[in-house]
């Protein structure tokens, strides 16, 4: 018996790096602002404020970055770039480091906010960062998204619930941010608030995969396998007919 190791080997690096690049924007918005805050707070002795401020530019700074490098307006980008920067600035001027913790939640609350807007005006923001998990760059998932879309009203009603679910979530812990920002000590919520988005993000991935993510991706593949077996079915009966 012959086995493929180099395929092997291959697949694993793949996955490797799929793996690192799909968990690389959440290494840099919640690992490196954490270690920066306590090295500059610890190690050079910065105030509360200036630790809370610099260790906040990397994030802001990775957003603005892929709003130029994909050389599109995406509106959650935007939206997240906009927030982080206002917040921030009003965090300096105010010089309050317990504002400057829950500006954060500043930032959950306006996406969260945004985001059932954009439900209630029927074009769900949560769409743009769902759909390619969804139809994986595959033509036949793509035109039957594409169907489902103009065609099926549980389609689109899942499409809804899967942005409502994530501005729920979001406004929630928009509140639970706040709260222990002006109860909690500073440098508990520090680490503190990177736990409950880290849950947050949890529950949405759960829930909204649930209700509106998973229900959408198995119409789609289903309705790709149909219109293949239709398509399939019309030339194998083309060919009975030339034959004949």
């Amino acid at each position: 018996m012959t086995t493929n190791t180099g395929t092997t080997t291959r697949g694993s690096a793949t996955d490797r790096s799929r793996l690192l690049r799909n968990f690389a924007p959440l290494l840099i918005d919640v690992a490196v602002p954490l270690g920066a805050y306590y090295l500059l707070r610890n190690a050079f002795g910065t105030s509360t404020v200036m630790a809370l401020g610099l260790s906040s530019v990397v994030p802001a700074v990775r957003t603005g970055w892929g709003v130029v490098r994909s050389r599109e307006v995406n509106g959650l980008a935007t939206l997240i770039l906009f927030v982080n920067v206002v917040s921030l600035l009003l965090g300096f001027v105010a010089g309050d480091p317990r504002l400057m913790v829950a500006k954060d939640s500043a930032v959950s609350s306006t996406i969260g906010i945004g985001i059932i807007v954009s439900v209630v005006l029927g074009k769900p923001m949560m769409t743009a960062g769902m759909k390619p998990w969804v139809v994986k760059g595959d033509p036949g998932r793509e035109a039957a998204w594409a169907r489902l879309h103009a065609g099926s009203a549980r389609f689109r009603r899942a499409e809804r619930m899967f942005s409502l679910v994530w501005g729920v979530v979001l406004l929630t812990e928009c509140v639970v941010r706040v709260v222990g920002a002006y109860t909690l000590p500073v440098d508990t919520m520090v680490w503190l608030g990177n736990v409950i988005m880290v849950v947050a993000m949890g529950l949405g991935f759960l829930v909204g995969g649930a209700l509106g993510a998973g229900p959408m991706a198995a119409m789609v593949i289903a309705e790709a396998k149909s219109e293949a077996e239709v398509t399939s079915d019309a030339a194998a009966a083309r060919g009975v007919s030339a034959g004949v």
